[in-house]
């Protein structure tokens, strides 16, 4: 579980993140959403160490990140996995490599143990069969399972993801939603997603914080926000073809 208390940042004396506290909870998919400039990036920056707060405390499991020293957090980097918006894969390195890259770097296994773990990881994406093919060679939805199967390589405890869905089709997006949602439960990891998709929201939104102008505006389950109350959160999601439909069949 993360959880954050009191938490501000501020940036030439303007005040970003305003005194968020929140829960992410283990073993669900947690995402945060909010219009652009609302401090989401922020946020989700501050969680992972990127920033420094001014103030308040980042806990994992009850240990305050920005109290850690240096080995304190390269311990807790090693249990940590990114899904970054662009993949971020090495354009060099075949899918398999850029799986192994962590293991290689964050381990004292052997070669053979590192190739295992990794071929699981594929396997586990369903990317076994593309395993020797370079980045440039595979699609943007290929990609980003195998960005996943580098995040999970180190069987993490924490996962975070930032707008996971990002130029895939539908039906991309879909599979990729399913595949985050089944592996943080299959793992018990706390995922913590930022996201613009509301088809993510509907989908797979265990727990769902919604920042506006630097607050936690509200919070709720997937089958919370569609009866909110909240009119800064009817405005945002007002905007969504989805969210419209869905009301309009609800009427």
């Amino acid at each position: 579980m993360i959880e954050t208390k009191h938490l501000i940042k501020s940036f030439d004396g303007k005040k970003i993140i305003k005194d968020i506290s929140a829960t992410f909870e283990q073993g669900k998919t947690n995402l945060v959403i909010g219009r652009s400039g609302s401090g989401k990036t922020v946020f989700m920056k501050l969680l992972i160490g990127l920033l420094t707060p001014d103030s308040g405390e980042i806990l994992y499991d009850g240990r305050n990140l920005p109290a850690m020293n240096k080995n304190e957090l390269n311990a807790l980097r090693q249990k940590t996995g990114m899904l970054f918006q662009g993949s971020a894969l090495f354009d060099s390195m075949t899918v398999m490599e850029n799986v192994m890259f962590p293991l290689t770097m964050f381990t004292r296994e052997t070669r053979q143990k590192q190739e295992k773990r990794a071929k699981f990881c594929l396997e586990r994406v369903q990317m076994k069969e593309a395993a020797d093919l370079y980045p440039g060679e595979i699609s943007g939805g290929m990609m980003k399972r195998t960005a996943i199967a580098r995040a999970i390589a180190l069987n993490p405890q924490y996962l975070f993801c930032d707008e996971p869905n990002s130029g895939l089709d539908p039906k991309t997006s879909l599979l990729i939603d399913e595949l985050i949602h089944d592996i943080t439960q299959e793992y018990s990891m706390t995922t913590v997603i930022n996201t613009h998709d509301m088809n993510s929201v509907m989908n797979i939104g265990d727990k769902i914080m919604f920042i506006y102008e630097g607050k936690k505006e509200w919070e709720g389950t997937k089958d919370e926000v569609m009866n909110s109350a909240n009119k800064k959160l009817n405005d945002f999601l007002g905007a969504s073809d989805l969210f419209r439909k869905v009301r309009e069949l609800e009427q």
